[in-house]
């Protein structure tokens, strides 16, 4: 199966399915599809909405797969796909069931509308417990979010927060029981789709004014990351982690992957 699938439900409605199993680590492949989508639209007048969601169960988007960071297209690649997307005339919507950490939630942080079920969705921003930091706009979106303090919390922590949490802070639109998720979605979306596409789209960049980090911010926090993916402290780190896990080591890990970055920092200490 493709990492990425757009649909096209309707001429206003499009929607996007990614598929990174058994966790939902981002990729290359993934950025590549997900840019190769947003071109194509790059033109469309009648798109009105363009949905999000993930095949992979317990996760929307993790984090970048550090393991091949390699393969993934760079800085460049990336920022001109969250940028398309916070700037793109149709109206971004994802609807986020499971773990929504790192890279991804940085993804969905660029998106214009964010619903999470109350029962699956959590989120992070995992980077500095692994000795680097956040480098797709965590730094620079999270905090117009939900201010500075909360921000620090969440990123300086690499801890994990539920839904509630997330809904309490304006991490995320709303949050809902997981069985009125999808419901409570398709009515926000039919009610968009019947709206005049101009008037969304001057909207849309009106409020974008007022709210979007400056592009050269985001250059600066990603050319950040690779320093520090360069760093010794990182390279130890992964030296240590580079034990190979099969798929359910891998899956107990990153379902509770903000335990296991406090549990793992506190044996190092006790360690030394």
């Amino acid at each position: 199966m493709p990492a990425v699938q757009f649909t096209r439900e309707s001429p206003e409605v499009g929607r996007v399915v990614v598929s990174d199993p058994p966790v939902g680590l981002m990729t290359g492949a993934t950025v590549h599809g997900l840019a190769d989508v947003v071109a194509g639209l790059a033109g469309d007048s009648d798109l009105k909405v363009l949905v999000f969601e993930s095949s992979t169960d317990d996760f929307f988007l993790n984090h970048f797969d550090l393991a091949r960071i390699d393969d993934f297209p760079g800085g460049a690649a990336w920022l001109d796909l969250v940028v398309a997307l916070s700037e793109a005339r149709y109206i971004t919507v994802a609807v986020i069931r499971g773990r929504t950490r790192g890279g991804g939630n940085e993804l969905a942080l660029a998106l214009d509308l964010r619903y999470a079920s109350r029962q699956r969705a959590r989120f992070g921003q995992p980077e500095v417990g692994t000795a680097v930091v956040p480098g797709g706009g965590g730094t620079e979106r999270l905090p117009r979010q939900i201010g500075r303090d909360r921000a620090l919390e969440v990123i300086l922590t690499s801890a994990d927060y539920d839904a509630d949490t997330a809904e309490r802070w304006g991490w995320v639109t709303r949050a809902l029981d997981d069985d009125q998720l999808d419901e409570y979605v398709a009515g926000v979306i039919g009610r968009l789709a019947s709206f005049d596409g101009d008037a969304l789209a001057t909207a849309k960049a009106m409020v974008n004014r007022a709210t979007l980090p400056p592009k050269a911010d985001l250059e600066s926090a990603y050319r950040t990351f690779e320093e520090r993916m360069a760093s010794p402290s990182y390279r130890a780190r992964a030296a240590a982690g580079a034990a190979r896990l099969d798929d359910d080591q891998l899956l107990a890990l990153e379902l509770e992957l903000g335990e296991f970055i406090g549990a793992a920092a506190r044996r190092r200490v006790a360690d030394a």
